[in-house]
């Protein structure tokens, strides 16, 4: 660990690179960067400067719209390209990025009941608090709707239009443009054109083409299925958008993330049956993420942090990538021998036994979550 000035205080952070180096119980705990989308962009995409305390990110999509110039709408999720670039993060590698910097892909039995849209915001603007995207402030950058209050409702909006106003299109000059991150109710045709509504926003939805309405049916038709066929499923939306000159918010790039509901991030239903499975057992995890990986490259699904010694990575095989390679981290010394590794088929098998803790789960820090 190491001390960093920020501001006017001193903040107590991890040492770079470090994460997989703690026990698996201690809240410093990170599993190896391998093991996930993260070892591809990490030292890339994401350096942290010790001195400072803050980490710059490298971002494959645009902040800004050059005026008089039409936008190429986006569907992001990194799987539109034959090969992903460690060098730059996609929008959905940025959201990860956040999701896990936010702690909000660990799991431990006490923040049951406790981790709510509140607390998820809480934690992700925290998380931005010290990051930077070319040359500037993400936080100042982030959106991320307040829970909605009638009694609040004038103060609610008068903050976020103060917010908004950077991203104004202005004639004859570039525009800023914001990025969202916010729950999505619905993403349907509007009378113009198309319109996503978000939770906790419920008098101004965000105005999409129809290019970007189709690619996104294409590019997330399977975390679509997933989310219109379960009910307690909540879709998670990152985008960018500005405002048009009328006032009116505009999405020019957007990625979905699935999520349980203990807000963990989910790309299937077998992933979701060994999250719900672990969380109904009382589990102590950190939910694995993609980043900018391909679909065919199989990451760690969770590593148990209730177990001693090395990182127990479980792994869910979907059907039809059986023989797709493990992740770099599983491969070079062969854990599985030291049965260190979990991995279920489910074209070929039920769900195996998971291993048993053998480590108390920490439960000083579930009130935060």
């Amino acid at each position: 660990m190491y001390v960093a000035r920020l501001g006017e205080g001193f903040i107590v952070k991890r040492m770079p690179n470090t994460g997989s180096h703690h026990a698996p119980d201690c809240p410093s705990y990170e599993p190896p960067a391998e093991a996930s989308g993260l070892g591809e962009v990490l030292g890339s995409a994401i350096t942290e400067d010790p001195t400072t305390g803050e980490t710059t990110l490298k971002l494959d999509f645009s902040m800004s719209k050059i005026a008089g110039r039409s936008a190429m709408p986006a569907a992001s999720g990194a799987g539109d390209s034959v090969a992903s670039s460690g060098m730059k993060l996609s929008l959905r590698g940025l959201l990860h990025y956040l999701w896990d910097q936010a702690d909000l892909t660990r799991w431990q039995p006490g923040f049951a009941g406790k981790r709510t849209w509140s607390t998820v915001r809480r934690h992700l603007l925290l998380a931005a608090e010290n990051m930077i995207v070319r040359g500037d402030s993400l936080r100042s950058r982030l959106y991320i709707p307040e829970v909605f209050s009638v009694d609040q409702r004038d103060a609610i909006n008068a903050r976020r239009m103060a917010q908004w106003s950077q991203a104004i299109a202005v004639p004859g000059k570039p525009q800023h443009l914001l990025l969202l991150i916010a729950e999505v109710k619905e993403i349907v045709p509007a009378r113009y054109g198309f319109k996503a509504v978000v939770k906790h926003v419920p008098d101004q939805a965000f105005a999409l083409d129809a290019q970007l309405y189709r690619r996104l049916g294409r590019r997330f038709e399977s975390e679509l299925a997933l989310w219109g066929a379960t009910e307690d499923i909540h879709m998670v939306m990152a985008a960018t958008f500005g405002a048009s000159s009328a006032g009116v918010p505009v999405i020019f790039e957007m990625s979905l993330m699935p999520v349980t509901a203990q807000w963990l991030p989910i790309e299937d239903s077998f992933e979701r049956q060994l999250v719900e499975q672990l969380v109904s057992d009382g589990r102590a995890f950190v939910k694995g993420l993609r980043y900018n990986l391909h679909r065919d490259q199989c990451v760690a699904t969770a590593v148990l942090t209730d177990r001693r010694g090395a990182a127990f990575l479980m792994f869910v095989v979907s059907p039809g990538r059986e023989g797709a390679p493990l992740t770099v981290g599983t491969n070079s010394a062969d854990p599985r021998g030291e049965e260190t590794v979990w991995i279920w088929k489910p074209a070929l098998e039920a769900m195996p036994r998971f291993p048993s803790p053998n480590l108390a789960a920490t439960a000083d820090v579930a009130a935060s979550h």
